[in-house]
């Protein structure tokens, strides 16, 4: 029998949340791209400065680039925005499951059991044990799915930028 993963022994916690944690993932991922994609426009109003260099009011287009850099680093703000909120939502939901399902638990142990740690001392346990859980599913899961693809979108931005430069990376 295959051994579950940690990530999806916490997911069963989510119940019907855990699409949030996925979502979460997807939204991150998709940030970190929108946030290379302001380089592209700064790379097309260097390149237009250039071409037109010395007669620069031939440039047309470089308030466009301009404000167009600017949307895109707003919108890579708002879909982290997005993402994180997902990644709060399945987080403290399996974090309260986590603690009801362990408090559930100890309820039905021997009496002795409870009082040899004390009942402060295993709710303290408790709870700083499912914090930690939605810590790791709220903010380290998504900033590591926007880990994963920031290198890839810079390759490819390399390809764009010169074909030549982005084999050599």
């Amino acid at each position: 029998m295959k051994k579950q993963s940690n990530l999806s022994r916490l997911l069963c916690y989510a119940g019907r949340h855990k699409y949030f944690t996925y979502a979460s993932w997807v939204l991150s991922a998709l940030s970190a791209l929108l946030a290379l994609i302001p380089f592209w426009y700064i790379w097309k109003i260097i390149k237009e400065v250039l071409d037109t260099a010395p007669d620069f009011s031939q440039a047309q287009n470089l308030a466009h680039y301009g404000w167009m850099a600017v949307l895109m680093a707003v919108l890579s703000v708002l879909v982290y925005i997005a993402g994180l909120m997902c990644s709060h939502v399945a987080a403290f939901r399996i974090a309260a499951n986590i603690r009801r399902q362990a408090m559930h638990h100890i309820v039905k142990l021997p009496l002795g059991f409870a009082e040899s740690f004390g009942s402060g001392k295993l709710r303290k346990i408790v709870n700083e044990s499912s914090a930690a859980t939605e810590t790791y599913l709220a903010h380290q899961l998504p900033d590591k799915a926007g880990a994963i693809a920031t290198p890839l979108g810079l390759l490819v931005l390399l390809f764009a930028f010169d074909w030549r430069l982005g084999l050599l990376s």
